[in-house]
């Protein structure tokens, strides 16, 4: 049944995942494309728009991820199996905060966690620029270049530095997102 997969496949993203949303990406992409829910292109723009709308990069995801797959009670099923295991735990650790933060084990466990998540993000920037910009999603894709998409990346650090040496303060995020929608408007049209 589609509901129980849906609901134990992100409770299993939702319960080995370190790091937040961009953490869990990988495992989400990893997890849609072996069960032939999403296709590459599918999935990246589900990311995108899972980016630019408010709340949680994963929640969002396991919400559109679920919807496409079992509609309203999908999204549910889907966003409660991502989330639950983070519930769980954070009630666990409100619990018993003071005294697990003392133990060196924790402390170490805490510490050896940091690169993996690390790791986990930039892997998904990577996987990201190459399938986007470059056309690549497996060893043997032959490069094709998206031209615009390298201007609008490139655009983005461009406008910050230019925001900041002007303004004498950070660029908001949501510029920098209205920024690249018109950009990204002015060059793929309404498609």
């Amino acid at each position: 049944m589609i509901y129980l997969e849906l609901f134990l496949t992100f409770l299993q993203i939702g319960t080995i995942s370190f790091g937040g949303g961009y953490g869990m990406i990988s495992l989400i992409r990893e997890e849609c494309l072996a069960r032939g829910w999403l296709t590459e292109e599918a999935l990246m723009n589900f990311i995108a728009v899972a980016e630019s709308t408010p709340g949680p990069i994963a929640v969002n995801m396991a919400t559109f991820v679920g919807s496409s797959q079992a509609g309203f009670f999908g999204s549910l099923i889907a966003t409660l199996g991502v989330i639950l295991p983070s519930f769980i735990i954070i009630l666990l650790i409100a619990a018993l905060f003071k005294n697990l933060m003392k133990l060196k084990g924790i402390q170490g466990a805490l510490y050896g966690i940091k690169p993996v998540v690390i790791g986990l993000i930039l892997s998904t920037a990577v996987t990201l620029f190459l399938s986007n910009l470059l056309g690549l999603t497996t060893v043997t894709d032959s490069l094709s270049v998206n031209g615009s998409g390298l201007v609008i990346f490139a655009c983005m650090p461009l406008l910050s530095v230019c925001y900041q040496k002007m303004i004498k303060k950070p660029i908001s995020p949501i510029i920098l997102i209205l920024f690249s929608a018109a950009l990204g408007i002015a060059f793929y049209g309404f498609t």
